[in-house]
């Protein structure tokens, strides 16, 4: 559960103030709900966030009222990466929603330690899916993978049934692919123009 309190001022100088003293401005906004200008607690939302994941519901309180939602949006300082907005979703479980989520690779491939090179391709994945089933990451484990081995969009939709994946199924994500070798030809063409 993660407190909030109605934000009055909006003002520069009053988000400033916010910040330094361990706020972040937010808004909380959803079907049937007026969007409203809020503030919580940095260090909640961390807690919140390392306890439910990125995409994880949890109950936001509010003038005494408890409302489910998602982080949908937030944005970072880009030197230190510190939050300095977040927008909330009201939502329940059976609410679809159109997302991103990370992928992450996990391990070193047998193709990279017999010469290979990892190729990650999409970084993040467009998905739609209810609320309650937004995996918090695509982690793909390529410990096993030799060189010429893939994982396209198709291989992972087998795994999360209950997201609708808004890309083609052939789309590469990641591929362990051979280390590009200069041949004896293009030596000899270089050494001729030497």
């Amino acid at each position: 559960m993660l407190k909030a309190e109605e934000r009055k001022g909006l003002t520069k100088a009053a988000l400033k103030e916010l910040r330094n003293g361990g706020g972040i401005p937010a808004i909380v906004y959803g079907r049937g709900l007026k969007t409203k200008s809020i503030s919580v607690k940095n260090s909640d939302l961390q807690k919140v966030i390392k306890d439910v994941g990125r995409n994880g519901i949890f109950s936001l309180t509010l003038d005494g009222q408890s409302k489910n939602v998602i982080v949908r949006d937030f944005q970072r300082e880009p030197i230190y990466k510190q939050i300095l907005h977040v927008d909330f979703l009201q939502v329940d479980k059976h609410t679809e929603l159109d997302t991103k989520v990370s992928v992450i690779l996990k391990g070193v491939s047998n193709g990279e330690k017999a010469g290979g090179t990892v190729k990650q391709f999409l970084h993040e994945l467009d998905i739609t899916a209810k609320a309650s089933e937004i995996p918090d990451v695509f982690e793909i484990d390529i410990t096993n993978f030799e060189i010429g081995q893939s994982v396209r969009v198709a291989d992972i939709k087998k795994e999360y049934q209950n997201c609708t994946f808004n890309h083609e199924d052939e789309e590469a994500i990641v591929m362990v692919d051979y280390v590009k070798t200069q041949t004896n030809e293009e030596e000899e063409i270089s050494e001729v123009q030497v």
